[in-house]
């Protein structure tokens, strides 16, 4: 049987409308607008999926609460594929913030003893997070994201997560493997965007992904390149690709080769675009 994404899709010459998978957690909301309706059930997640596994996973993380700390192995540690993902602000409630590495570095052994008292939570370093700022968490790094945000991620396509302190909740803590692969130090913070034309700018890159962000005035039109897992996640505004409409709230797959779709903007617009480096 053939790939129906294959034969309908990016080998067609065609873009394709990832499905979004929205996913009921308890630190999750209701109010999900702009992006979908709202919801009676608390939605923390929504997974953006094709009909074939993709080298990249984007994500929409809503929260009303902190979020565990965690972790994630690297390449080979945990299977073929590690964890290196990145964050884009949505929106942020006065006070919000994620957690990424350490105050100061610390030893592995005090790491251990905070898993168990709960001073983890006090040797993080927990920045303070805005609208429209950009966050790059490699593998390895621990971190938290905190209650009052919303946030894009766009990560490996692996879900393996190690727990090192979850505030008391009675879910699965991972100490043994999470500590071990810890990175100790200090980061660096928000990343700072990189210039690439009017109305772009690259945010993040990697060996796994490169996003850039793109803003178009009512009219504004895209011509992209041909890239491998092309990824259009619209964050807000409307208008078409390859002449199929696009809203707020989507993510496009792009064709890997050939001639790509134009993206244009029928509002003023926001979108990222992401991509794995050949």
């Amino acid at each position: 049987m053939s790939d129906p994404l294959s034969a309908a899709g990016p080998q067609a010459g065609i873009p394709t409308r990832l499905t979004a998978s929205l996913r009921e957690k308890v630190w999750g909301r209701r109010s999900l607008a702009p992006w979908f309706p709202d919801s009676e059930k608390p939605i923390g997640e929504a997974w953006f999926l094709a009909d074939r596994e993709l080298p990249l996973l984007v994500k929409l993380i809503f929260t009303t609460e902190r979020l565990s700390v965690q972790v994630h192995p690297a390449d080979g540690e945990a299977g073929p594929r590690g964890k290196t993902e990145m964050w884009y602000i949505l929106e942020a409630n006065p006070g919000a913030t994620i957690a990424l590495g350490f105050r100061e570095p610390i030893t592995r052994e005090r790491l251990w003893q905070a898993t168990r008292t709960g001073e983890i939570e006090r040797l993080l370093n927990w920045f303070p997070v805005r609208a429209g700022e950009t966050y790059f968490t490699p593998a390895h790094t621990v971190h938290a994201i905190g209650a009052g945000i919303v946030l894009c991620e766009i990560q490996q396509n692996s879900d393996v997560t190690y727990r090192l302190w979850d505030y008391g909740r009675p879910r699965e803590i991972h100490v043994e493997l999470a500590v071990p692969i810890s990175d100790l130090g200090v980061h660096p913070g928000a990343a700072h965007p990189k210039p690439l034309a009017a109305g772009r700018e690259e945010l993040a890159r990697c060996e796994y992904f490169v996003t850039e962000l793109a803003r178009l005035g009512a009219g504004g039109r895209i011509a992209p390149e041909a890239a491998k897992c092309q990824l259009w996640i619209a964050l807000e505004g409307r208008g078409t690709v390859g002449g199929m409409p696009w809203r707020a709230g989507e993510v496009w797959l792009l064709p890997e080769r050939g001639e790509q779709p134009e993206i244009r903007a029928d509002t003023d617009a926001r979108l990222l675009r992401t991509f794995a480096p050949r």
